[in-house]
């Protein structure tokens, strides 16, 4: 497969739809609710319409997985992974912290992920083995040596109740351990910043396939560390999310860790 081509796919389906996107963002939204706090707008549906139909336009034989439409098949070992819009909140609110996600999985191995922050004009791009740029710069993850020294980001899954025990006591430990912590509320876009040294490290539960595919393909390439929270491999399917530059990895697994 050629990967140059797929870059050419996805970052053209991805400008297409991040004008859908930026066109919106501050207008009134149609919103819909998919749970208590889970919400999707009529953007995320023309987003995501908007990649699918180039990509299946070029890559017929594709199988895609996407938040709003679920699985489409396909006759070849390719796989597209999209999130159209990842953080639909700050989007309906008219907050311009939100982005848009495409990842392509050869074979089940994450070969190439963009994200993009259509407001801010933000393109991060990887291909495997070959690094990854922000606006065709190349990006590294930070030199922060501690946790002491460092700026973190997490998020909150949408089903609090169950996890809102342990997730706040691994917050505190990060809140007291850190420079400091913030939460933006893209997934997306915090694995983004890691990766080009924004934040030191990102941690999160209970994330879907399509809000990690391509950013974990972006910290790899930027030189992070990516895993669960108690060393484990990393991979979509996971239900925890551990991202740094790789100084400070041991050392947040420590604060995450639960007696």
């Amino acid at each position: 497969m050629d990967l140059g081509k797929i870059r050419d796919i996805g970052v053209a389906a991805a400008i297409r739809a991040g004008e859908i996107l930026r066109n919106r963002w501050d207008k009134a939204h149609t919103v819909e609710k998919k749970g208590a706090i889970d919400l999707v707008t009529e953007a995320d549906l023309a987003s995501e319409d908007a990649i699918i139909q180039l990509i299946r336009a070029v890559f017929p034989g594709h199988a895609i997985l996407a938040e709003e439409s679920g699985i489409t098949p396909g006759t070849d070992p390719y796989e597209w992974i999209i999130d159209p819009l990842d953080g639909t909140t700050n989007f309906a609110h008219h907050l311009p912290d939100f982005s848009l996600s495409i990842a392509f999985a050869l074979e089940g191995e994450m070969a190439f992920g963009l994200i993009l922050n259509p407001v801010a004009g933000e393109l991060f791009c990887a291909t495997r083995g070959q690094g990854v740029e922000l606006n065709g710069r190349p990006i590294r993850v930070s030199s922060t040596k501690t946790v002491a020294e460092s700026l973190l980001v997490t998020g909150f899954p949408y089903d609090l109740e169950p996890v809102i025990g342990p997730l706040m006591q691994r917050l505190e430990r990060c809140i007291m351990a850190a420079q400091g912590v913030r939460r933006l509320g893209s997934a997306a876009l915090d694995l983004c910043y890691v990766a080009c040294g924004r934040f030191d490290g990102f941690w999160e539960e209970n994330l879907a396939p399509w809000d990690t595919a391509a950013g974990w393909m972006i910290v790899q390439e930027a030189g992070g560390t990516i895993s669960d929270f108690s060393s484990g491999d990393y991979g979509i399917d996971k239900k925890e999310i551990l991202a740094t530059n790789g100084l400070i990895h041991q050392e947040m697994m420590a604060l995450l860790a639960l007696s």
